[in-house]
């Protein structure tokens, strides 16, 4: 389903490219994790040291890849290697369900690719690849803190910081919602730009 919605969203024409860099006062993505800890800190610690390696993968320029994403998402599990699923996935207590197919993998690296599109506006790459994570959903668990953290990697690939991140992780997001989408592309860029007026 999300393939068939993510095909109808028009990302290089819902916002315009960024001025960049914008720089953030604060890591809104750290704070916000920290915030959150008390319910597990474990799981909280888990986060940021995956949080660290986004950091270091941004700023040495490396591309979104599903070997990278395998990565981040052993270290939120605490596992010693994730792989892609072999099977279906369940989300939002059974509420919606991701199949796998033949080529489901496959399609999933052709959508990680697009990330690197100059076209479109890293705004609207990073939220697109924000929700290709959670909607492809392509390991067995940790799937929305993983995509937490590929738009924070998107965007800082992009130099651009965010001083805020709760509105957009903590809004629960539908597959077959393709306004939804262009309203996460709006929210992101939003945030991006009085993040800019906050630190001027």
């Amino acid at each position: 389903m999300w393939q068939r919605v993510r095909e109808r969203v028009p990302w290089r024409e819902i916002v315009p490219h960024p001025p960049v860099p914008v720089s953030a006062g604060r890591d809104g993505f750290a704070r916000f994790v920290r915030g959150t800890a008390g319910r597990d800190p474990d799981r909280a610690g888990r986060l940021l040291a995956a949080h660290d390696d986004v950091r270091r993968e941004a700023a040495g320029g490396a591309d979104l890849s599903l070997g990278v994403l395998a990565r981040w998402n052993a270290v939120l599990r605490g596992v010693p290697v994730a792989g892609f699923r072999r099977g279906p996935a369940c989300a939002k207590n059974g509420r919606e369900r991701y199949g796998l197919h033949a080529d489901t993998e496959h399609r999933f690296v052709s959508c990680l690719l697009e990330a690197a599109d100059p076209a479109t506006p890293v705004t609207a790459r990073a939220a697109r690849a924000y929700l290709d994570v959670a909607f492809f959903h392509p390991f067995d668990d940790a799937n929305a803190r993983l995509a937490g953290l590929v738009l924070r990697f998107m965007l800082l690939r992009g130099r651009v910081e965010l001083d805020d991140v709760a509105p957009i992780l903590t809004v629960v997001r539908r597959a077959d919602d393709a306004e939804g989408a262009a309203d996460l592309v709006r929210l992101v860029h939003g945030i991006a730009e009085a993040t800019r007026r906050r630190t001027r």
